[in-house]
């Protein structure tokens, strides 16, 4: 596990624009993303066509494709990942839910074929998870960041505290909080 000085200098040299420095620091930080994906495709148990490595490319590519990134720190990054991994699960959902009304029924893409749908229940409680999750980023972003962090990242409660900026106990107060009005939301 790389410590937090060497990704802390990789972000820097990608921010200073260091084309190399955006390999180097995936290299770093693979196995925690891993863990990060493995932890989100435990949730989803009925649904195994999006792996972890899959998951995991599909956020690096996303990562990858902004031009001069410039991530603050380690837990900023984090952060940023995970709002990769769950707009890429929404995409996934959202295109389920087309092809589940017919919207999909003359082309076949090779992603589909690779990947194929998401189980319509899935997609449907995806997609009401993210329409909550934005009424939630309304009223209070940070709580929405905690759940991000938590639910779609698989980051604990310290590493959430490192990615959104906030003490442990505000995380823990605010996951509390979120998972109550996001029951409240989806029941």
């Amino acid at each position: 596990m790389p410590d937090q000085e060497d990704i802390t200098r990789l972000l820097a040299d990608l921010g200073a624009g260091d084309d190399k420095a955006l390999g180097e620091l995936f290299a770093a930080v693979y196995d925690q993303l891993h863990d990060m994906a493995h932890g989100q495709r435990r949730r989803w148990r009925g649904e195994q066509t999006l792996n972890t490595t899959a998951l995991i490319h599909e956020a690096y590519l996303k990562l990858a494709s902004v031009d001069h990134p410039r991530w603050e720190d380690r837990g900023h990054f984090f952060a940023v990942a995970c709002r990769a991994m769950r707009q890429i699960l929404m995409d996934r959902a959202r295109h389920s839910a087309a092809e589940k009304r017919g919207g999909d029924l003359e082309r076949e893409s090779v992603s589909e074929i690779v990947h194929p749908a998401l189980d319509a229940q899935v997609s449907e409680d995806l997609l009401a998870l993210d329409a909550a999750l934005d009424r939630l980023e309304a009223m209070d972003e940070r709580q929405a960041r905690v759940v991000e962090c938590r639910f779609f990242g698989g980051l604990n409660v310290e590493e959430t505290a490192e990615a959104v900026g906030a003490s442990t106990a505000t995380v823990k107060r605010d996951w509390r909080t979120a998972r109550a009005w996001l029951y409240s939301q989806l029941v």
